[in-house]
């Protein structure tokens, strides 16, 4: 079967046409950017839906995509401030925001952003000592994201977010730092103990004064009292020996009656002893006869009176 040269013609024709239209459309998908050149020029940039651009002039320079990208930092070796090698490896996340300078201002956006982390990594890991290195994870993760992101802006991507995720250090400092940090645990409870001790031996001064203090007032209101209790003795002696007086000045008798009861009361105490195997006798019987009949005198002056 003979095929006409018009109907071969034709056909190429078709497929030419064919082919054009599949090269016409571009179909973009969601959060990807395609950068287009028109010969070898920047045209534009096709975000996410269906495009047309013009065949065999147009093509696609490069492809973005708009979602946080990970970049992950391979361990590597870096010294402190204080002349210790540490092993220390990250996670940078990136986000490209301008396709157009991610194309034509960084030949590789990913290993640029990797290199220039580990490159400020080791200049921050250089301002620090050791110690501060492994307490100040946080503020190490802030400052290289800020250096990040002033460097990337340029390349049109942003750094979201910086994580140190592992920091290493020798065995021998390991164990140099476990010592030093038994050694202030044990200086921090030494120091606890002390304090405790101060404060028992301060509390216990304080409650000994006190009580020194409560037994001194009880003493001094003790001695006020007794001083008290004395003045009214004496007052009270002085009072009966006023009356004493004035008896002996109005009354002859006075005195011998008040001899007369004391003896009268020593004789009653004698009597009323329990002891049933002695005897007493008076040395001076006729002194107390006569006590007696002076009391008699007096009772028959004081009736003859009324």
């Amino acid at each position: 079967m003979d095929i006409s040269i018009s109907t071969i013609i034709t056909a190429v024709i078709a497929i030419l046409v064919i082919i054009t239209i599949i090269r016409s459309v571009r179909i973009v998908p969601q959060a990807q950017l395609n950068v287009i050149e028109r010969l070898g020029r920047f045209h534009r940039v096709l975000h996410g839906g269906l495009h047309f651009i013009v065949p065999f002039v147009d093509h696609v320079r490069s492809k973005f995509t708009t979602q946080e990208q990970l970049i992950n930092l391979h361990p590597q070796s870096v010294i402190t401030k204080d002349n210790v090698s540490i092993t220390i490896d990250g996670l940078v996340y990136l986000r490209v925001n301008d396709a157009q300078k991610a194309t034509y201002e960084i030949t590789d956006l990913r290993d640029a952003t990797a290199q220039l982390a580990q490159t400020t990594l080791r200049a921050e890991i250089g301002k620090m000592e050791l110690d501060e290195t492994l307490s100040s994870r946080e503020e190490m993760n802030q400052a290289l994201q800020i250096a990040l992101d002033q460097a990337s802006a340029s390349w049109g991507a942003k750094v979201t977010r910086v994580e140190i995720s592992d920091i290493s250090v020798p065995q021998d400092v390991q164990s140099a730092m476990e010592l030093q940090l038994r050694a202030s645990r044990e200086r921090r409870a030494i120091e606890t103990q002390a304090a405790a001790n101060k404060n028992r031996v301060i509390a216990e001064a304080e409650a000994a004064r006190q009580q020194a203090y409560l037994e001194a007032e009880a003493k001094e209101r003790m001695a006020e009292a007794d001083k008290k209790a004395q003045i009214l003795m004496a007052e009270g002696q002085r009072q009966g020996i006023e009356l004493i007086a004035q008896a002996l000045k109005d009354n002859a008798f006075a005195g011998e009656y008040i001899l007369t009861q004391e003896r009268i009361k020593a004789w009653n105490g004698i009597a009323s002893s329990d002891s049933s195997n002695k005897v007493v006798v008076p040395y001076e019987a006729a002194d107390l006869v006569g006590s007696l009949s002076v009391v008699s005198d007096l009772l028959k002056g004081a009736s003859a009176k009324n």
